[in-house]
């Protein structure tokens, strides 16, 4: 698509939106790798009134209505308990902003998906984790999250990423990738590669407990990485739970395992020294206090009990997840040096490894909060 096109096919999408007052422009937004964002101003009387445009990216959530279905249902529900509660429907969860149609999304000539928010202002979403008190607020965050959509029904939302979180399906897809060595490379890691296999009875264990009803289907995030909470600016408090297209049936623990997998460690995800490298207990204890206070007793003993494990498999999956696409040739996670993926899925397994040895010592922290 040139230029000229795309900034042509913008101006289509936002002609069709029902944004108040008068265009004044719009420019790129944010440094998210998958949807296309943009920041509109309009303008009314003498107020300028910002909102989010967004392309959807179609390749990868390929049934952007079913995604919008779930996106609208949940901030409906969501607005309806923070009413209850006397809070703020603007500011505490995302406002979609319908077509001139009533539309919920617009599809364009091209086939491609568009859709609005309304902009949450005197905000801001941090990139970098500093300091333990950052991690338990987002962890609080996160765990109200939970709370207030304990008792919506998960199975009526749509898997918008089928098998997302299925960790036997992503070993599977692993083996399958060792056995097709399309570039040559398993002989280069078979140490990582027995790392795995090991550790095959493992990856069962929540999907295991979900089948036996152990474990309830929950309404989800599944992408609980710092910068999707949204903080206000001036009581630095987290206030609004964002990016939201991933939001599905799912396993709260495994939402709390994907915050420690990104959250509690002291290295960055791709770091080649894996000395620098290690499971931060202190950091996970923030996190789990912020987490259990969030959920404000909405969880059951066994998701409590289960969440240590959440957090291994969590960052098992997501090794597994690396190594696969070093397998296969770095096609699905952008790289930008020669054995990116492997850096990746090594500091990952290193996490691992130390949750191991310091298993006893998570479940101390639980049963602390509990």
């Amino acid at each position: 698509m040139s230029r000229a096109l795309c900034s042509e096919k913008i101006m289509d999408a936002i002609e069709n939106m029902s944004f108040k007052g008068q265009y004044l422009n719009h420019t790129s937004y944010g440094n998210g790798h998958i949807n296309d964002t943009y920041l509109v101003n309009f303008q009314k009387d003498e107020v300028v009134i910002p909102y989010i445009l967004q392309r959807i990216n179609h390749q990868i959530f390929k049934n952007p209505e079913a995604l919008m279905h779930n996106i609208v249902a949940v901030t409906s529900f969501l607005k309806e308990k923070i009413t209850l509660r006397g809070g703020d429907v603007n500011r505490e969860t995302l406002n979609v902003i319908p077509t001139k149609g009533g539309a919920f999304y617009y599809k364009d000539g091209l086939g491609n998906y568009w859709r609005s928010y309304a902009f949450l202002t005197d905000t801001i979403c941090y990139e970098i984790l500093d300091n333990p008190e950052l991690f338990y607020q987002s962890a609080y965050a996160f765990g109200n999250f939970q709370k207030l959509l304990s008792d919506y029904p998960a199975d009526t939302l749509s898997e918008t990423i089928p098998d997302f979180h299925n960790t036997p399906v992503r070993f599977q897809t692993f083996v399958e990738a060792v056995k097709a060595d399309v570039c040559g490379r398993a002989h280069l890691v078979q140490e990582e590669i027995n790392f795995v296999m090991e550790r095959e009875a493992f990856t069962h264990i929540l999907t295991d407990k979900l089948l036996k009803g152990d474990l309830p289907l929950r309404v989800t995030h599944n992408d609980t990485k710092l910068n999707n909470s949204m903080f206000d600016t001036a009581t630095n408090k987290p206030i609004c739970i964002i990016d939201l297209d991933t939001v599905m049936p799912g396993l709260s623990v495994n939402d709390f395992g994907d915050s420690i997998r990104f959250g509690a460690t002291t290295g960055a995800e791709d770091e080649p020294d894996l000395t620098k490298v290690n499971f931060d207990l202190n950091l996970f204890e923030s996190y789990t206090k912020g987490f259990l206070e969030g959920c404000g007793g909405n969880l059951t003993e066994e998701e409590i009990n289960m969440l240590p494990i959440g957090a291994m498999t969590m960052t098992l999956e997501c090794g597994m997840r690396f190594l696969t696409d070093y397998l296969q040739g770095d096609t699905y996670f952008h790289v930008h040096r020669d054995g990116h993926n492997l850096d990746r899925c090594r500091t990952q397994f290193k996490l691992v490894s130390d949750m191991e040895k310091h298993f006893d010592t998570m479940n101390q922290i639980i049963n602390k909060y509990r």
